[in-house]
C-alpha cells in the first residue's frame, strides 16, 4: 500500500499532453458516475434522473473537446493515465458507497464535483511555470466552471417546483420507513419491555447495582434481538422499506436507547433517589414516543399518549407488584 502511494507522480512533473490526457480520463469519469446516479434515482426520482443524464452529456462533450484538442497538438494516441497515477488529485467517491445516499446528498456530491474540478484546476494553472500549461490548465477551469453553470441550470429546468415537492415527500415517506419505524419499534419495545425486569429487580432487592446491571442486560440483549430480528424478516426489496442493514442498525440501538434511560439511573448509589430518576426517564421516554408516533405517523397526539403511557403504565405497575411481592 505505502508502495502504491510512493509510486503516484507529481502532477508538477506531468507533461501537457499527460495532463491533458489525465483530463480526458477524468471527464470519462464523471460521465459514467453521473449515468449511476441517474440509474439509481430512475424508478423514484425521474426528475432528477433526467438532470444527470444532462449532466453525462456534458461531460461527453466536454471530453470530446478535449479529445480533439489532444488529436490537434498531440496526436492520435492519447497516455493511459488516471487520478489514482498523480498524488495530490482530487479523488471521487466509488459510486457503490454513495449507493444508500439520499436524493440531496447525490446532488451535494455532483455539485462537489464540478467545484472540485473547478478549484483544481485554477490552482494548478496558478502553480504552473510553463506558459502552455498554464493555458491549458487554466482552459479547463473555465469549462469546469461553465460546467457548473450548466449544472444549475439544468437543476431549474429538469426539477420544476411540483417535481421537486414530489421527489421530497418521496424522500420523507422513504426515511420514515427506513429509519423512522423501526427506530420508534426499537423505543416502544426497549422502554417498555424493560421496564418489569427493572422495577421488579429493583423493589424485590433494593441494589442499585444489582439492577443497573439487570436492566443493562436487558437492553443490550434486546437491542441485539431486536436489530438481528428488523434486519433479517425483510430485505427490503418487495416492501421498499430500504436496507435491512439501516433498519436493523435503528432498531437495535433505539431498543438498547430505551432499556438504558431507565437503567442507568441505577448507577446512583441511594436506592430512592435512583428509582425516581428512573420513574421521570420513564416518564420522558414515553412521552418521547407518543410525540414521535404524532409527528412522523400521524397518529392523534392524545391517542399516542393514551396508548404508549397506559401500556407503559401497567407494565411498570406489573414489575413493581412482581418485586414488591
Amino acid at each position: 500500500m505505502i508502495a502504491a502511494f510512493t509510486n503516484r507522480r507529481r502532477f508538477s512533473d506531468l507533461s501537457a499532453q499527460e495532463v491533458l490526457a489525465l483530463a480526458i480520463s477524468s471527464e470519462e469519469d464523471d460521465a459514467r458516475i453521473y449515468r449511476s446516479f441517474a440509474q439509481m434515482l430512475r424508478a423514484d426520482y425521474p426528475a432528477s434522473a433526467t438532470l444527470f443524464d444532462g449532466m453525462a452529456r456534458e461531460e461527453d462533450g466536454h471530453r470530446q473537446r478535449l479529445i480533439d484538442l489532444h488529436r490537434t497538438r498531440f496526436g492520435e494516441v492519447i497516455p493511459l493515465i488516471r487520478r489514482e497515477h498523480v498524488a495530490g488529485y482530487y479523488a471521487r467517491q466509488p459510486v457503490w458507497l454513495t449507493q444508500n445516499l439520499g436524493l440531496e446528498r447525490i446532488r451535494s456530491e455532483a455539485h462537489a464535483m464540478e467545484a472540485a474540478a473547478r478549484s483544481f484546476y485554477e490552482r494548478a494553472a496558478a502553480q504552473a511555470t510553463d506558459a502552455a500549461t498554464r493555458k491549458l490548465l487554466g482552459d479547463l477551469a473555465a469549462a469546469e466552471a461553465a460546467h457548473e453553470r450548466r449544472a444549475n441550470d439544468l437543476t431549474v429546468d429538469a426539477l420544476p417546483a411540483d417535481a421537486r415537492a414530489e421527489e421530497a415527500k418521496t424522500e420523507q415517506r422513504q426515511f420514515i420507513l427506513t429509519w423512522v419505524q423501526p427506530g420508534l419499534a426499537g423505543l416502544m419495545d426497549g422502554s417498555v419491555s424493560t421496564l418489569a425486569p427493572i422495577f421488579a429487580t429493583a423493589f424485590a432487592t433494593q441494589d442499585t447495582w444489582t439492577t443497573f446491571l439487570v436492566g443493562l442486560a436487558a437492553s443490550v440483549g434486546a437491542g441485539i434481538s431486536m436489530g438481528f430480528t428488523e434486519a433479517a424478516h425483510d430485505d427490503g426489496v418487495l416492501s421498499g422499506r430500504g436496507s435491512p442493514l439501516k433498519r436493523g442498525l435503528a432498531s437495535g440501538v433505539m431498543t438498547t436507547v430505551g432499556g438504558l434511560g431507565h437503567a442507568l439511573p441505577y448507577l446512583i448509589p441511594d436506592f430512592w433517589t435512583a428509582t425516581v430518576t428512573a420513574m421521570v426517564a420513564v416518564f420522558v421516554e414515553l412521552w418521547t414516543i407518543a410525540w414521535i408516533q404524532n409527528r412522523y405517523m400521524q397518529t392523534p397526539f392524545l391517542r399516542a399518549a393514551f396508548q404508549v403511557v397506559l401500556g407503559g403504565a401497567l407494565v411498570f405497575a406489573a414489575g413493581v407488584f412482581i418485586g414488591g411481592g
